[in-house]
């Protein structure tokens, strides 16, 4: 039933077949923006995996359809799904007032908090105007970071915007920033757990105030699809509830 429901989406491109009560559906496109290793990243092979990859499959498997992943930029996504260039965005985007009013957001599927990382021999205390004055500072630009630290410190500290993390870790590599604000798993990937370079975590994790750091990680799609929402909010409880979820979560952040 939850199948022949969505059919109705003019987004799945279904055709009924005549005198069948059966459907040809092609298969769904979700954009995702990598690498954010635990979150989307390509294994050695080119192979696309994560936590939302591996959770994205999971969604379209228990609704009844095939994911077709496609890779875009950050700074396009949004513009790319109004566009029909794909059928929804599952890339660690944050639910916030500003991105609902571009378009409709699933149930959040995971709450991570955002963090400060430096490299280890770098001194700065708990983060504010008095510590991080006169620093160069990175952030992925067009991300709640980005929002979060120009509004906070944008006018006491030089702020980098980099259109991938990759770029900012390089940076951080070579000595051109202080610090960088990132997603805590995946700053805890690229940054705690690199072997090219030895950093630290500066201050607590932070998830306040909502009005940069929303309400968790959604799936976005065009703000009529509110079928196909439906569908992925229904698929995501029930993976929650025959644990399922647990066990993607597990996989990428441990018990």
């Amino acid at each position: 039933m939850k199948l022949q429901k969505i059919l109705s989406l003019g987004v799945f491109g279904a055709a009924l077949i005549a005198g069948s009560a059966s459907a040809e559906v092609r298969d769904i496109r979700i954009a995702v923006d990598v690498p954010y290793e635990p979150m989307e990243y390509r294994t050695p092979d080119g192979e696309l995996t994560g936590f939302d990859i591996e959770l994205g499959n999971a969604l379209c498997a228990e609704i009844g359809i095939q994911c077709e992943w496609v890779v875009q930029g950050w700074d396009g996504i949004i513009p790319g799904l109004q566009a029909r260039k794909y059928d929804a965005i599952m890339s660690s985007m944050t639910i916030n007032e500003q991105r609902r009013e571009q378009v409709l957001f699933s149930d959040p599927y995971i709450t991570p908090p955002s963090a400060w990382f430096a490299p280890a021999d770098v001194e700065i205390g708990t983060p504010s105007d008095e510590t991080l004055e006169g620093l160069t500072l990175g952030v992925q630009r067009g991300t709640l970071q980005d929002n979060y630290v120009t509004d906070l410190y944008g006018d006491v500290a030089d702020v980098n915007r980099y259109a991938t993390a990759d770029d900012m870790v390089l940076d951080m590599d070579a000595g051109r920033l202080d610090a960088v604000f990132l997603d805590f798993p995946i700053g805890k990937s690229t940054l705690l757990e690199s072997e090219a370079g030895d950093y630290k975590l500066v201050g607590e994790k932070i998830t306040e105030p909502k009005e940069y750091f929303g309400e968790g990680f959604g799936i976005a799609f065009r703000q009529r699809d509110e079928e196909l929402a439906a569908a992925f909010n229904e698929a995501l409880a029930t993976l929650k509830d025959n644990g399922t979820y647990d066990e993607i979560y597990a996989e990428y952040f441990g018990e």
